[in-house]
């Protein structure tokens, strides 16, 4: 415990002392406030360390935003055990040594055994408002952890998105300008058609570079565009085949796709009149497929890669469905995700975070709310026990207010953390997963 925790208990102890001291001693004299101070001190002291310990074993062993249920049930019968044992030592030494009000055996012969079931219920509903406030402090840290957290997942994800859009410009610039300087050497003619053409396509790459999803439609129209510029360059060489669904026009793909892909084909693969390079693009169970038949170059140079690491990299920010790649003795094939909707690039892949996030945070005010429950349980209930043993202690009623409350405050919690929405979830979960294995 912290030396802060011991200072609140010395102020706690004197502030009890004074109390009784003040209100219940009929002989104001030095040596009964020392002996009011040193029973105060021992139960303050007593309980308020036995229970800091727990509280702190708990929460290296059992942290509240970890295991919460878990931590609730042992804390539960933690409270119970420990403090029915710290009580009944604390009457023993009070009773039998301090005021010397009654013998071992009288102490435990039952005469004592009311003070010590008000005692144990006054400890444990000082205990529990401990641990709750113990809880409070832990869920604040932890949320502000979470936020801190949330924020700089969002930083990242949209640099590593811009940053993975920033390769595109210069990528596509650098392999059209080679293609065009081996074209001005082969075909100087060709070399001008395809760059009145490449103007027509790097407009498309300024236009859809910033995007985060295209249409099938304009990926597909773009890339034909781009192959006829592949075709001015190597004639009857390259052949392209478009076999793609009608109906995944209007579903979406990240830009430019397909022309790294297609760039990737060339690069890798050699191409001659004789033994042509073949290339699909097709559909295939949601997914957008490019297929080339395998006629491997021998690189002078390794290549950088930048391609398709960048269609993999761009699709698992954006979702969680994979590119696939197929390789053989015969071809080689790229399989791209065909997405039905249009998201953001960070709301897509923390779409299920942000989810579990409201659930976490709609079972956070849950908790929350029990625990002020639980709070005001520990307030109130000692105050109208003070009253009532003070101006009736003959009629006792505190009995009604602490059961009534105490049965509504069980039946919270057991919502809470026992047969709640969250155990109505995971039965439905279970549910679903045995039909799933039928």
């Amino acid at each position: 415990m912290k030396r802060k925790s011991f200072i609140i208990l010395l102020w706690v102890s004197i502030g009890t002392a004074l109390f009784f001291f003040f209100f219940f001693t009929e002989e104001k004299t030095i040596e009964n406030f020392m002996l009011s101070f040193l029973i105060s001190a021992l139960y303050s002291f007593f309980l308020g360390v036995g229970n800091g310990l727990i509280n702190d074993f708990l929460n290296k062993k059992f942290p509240w935003s970890e295991a919460t249920t878990k931590r609730a049930f042992i804390s539960v019968v933690s409270i119970l055990v420990a403090n029915f044992i710290l009580v009944y030592f604390c009457n023993y030494v009070n009773f039998v040594f301090f005021q010397k009000a009654a013998t071992a055996e009288e102490f435990f012969s039952g005469k004592y055994n009311f003070i010590n079931w008000f005692m144990v219920n006054i400890a444990l509903l000082i205990s529990a408002f401990l641990h709750a406030r113990s809880f409070m402090e832990e869920l604040k840290k932890t949320s502000k952890k979470e936020v801190v957290e949330q924020k700089l997942i969002a930083k990242s994800a949209n640099a590593q998105f811009e940053s993975l859009k920033n390769q595109l410009d210069p990528h596509f610039l650098f392999n059209s300008l080679n293609v065009l300087s081996s074209l001005i050497d082969e075909n100087p003619k060709q070399a001008q058609k395809f760059t009145a053409s490449m103007s027509k396509i790097y407009r498309y790459v300024l236009e859809q570079k910033d995007k985060e999803l295209v249409t099938v439609e304009d990926e597909i129209e773009f890339a034909k565009t781009y192959c006829d510029l592949l075709k001015t360059r190597f004639e009857g060489s390259v052949d392209f085949i478009f076999d793609v669904k009608k109906e995944d026009y209007r579903r979406y793909v990240v830009p430019l796709s397909l022309q790294l892909l297609l760039e990737n084909c060339i690069k890798h693969n050699f191409a001659t009149s004789s033994k042509p390079l073949i290339i699909k693009i097709f559909s295939e169970n949601d997914t957008l497929c490019i297929e080339n038949n395998l006629q491997v170059r021998e690189q002078m140079k390794e290549s950088a890669g930048i391609g398709l690491a960048n269609i993999v990299q761009r699709y698992s920010l954006l979702t969680k469905r994979n590119v696939f790649i197929e390789k053989s003795e015969d071809y080689f094939k790229v399989k791209l995700p065909v997405l039905s909707d249009k998201p953001n690039a960070v709301s897509i892949k923390n779409e299920d975070k942000d989810k579990a996030y409201e659930r976490a945070q709609k079972r956070v005010k849950e908790i929350k709310g029990f625990y002020g429950n639980l709070i005001s349980y520990c307030i109130v209930i000692p105050f109208l026990i003070i009253i009532n043993l003070v101006t009736s202690s003959k009629h006792i009623w505190f009995y009604f207010p602490m059961l009534g409350w105490g049965i509504g405050l069980a039946a919270h919690g057991m919502s809470v953390f026992a047969i709640g929405k969250n155990w109505e979830d995971r039965k439905i979960r279970e549910i679903l997963e045995k039909e799933n294995k039928r």
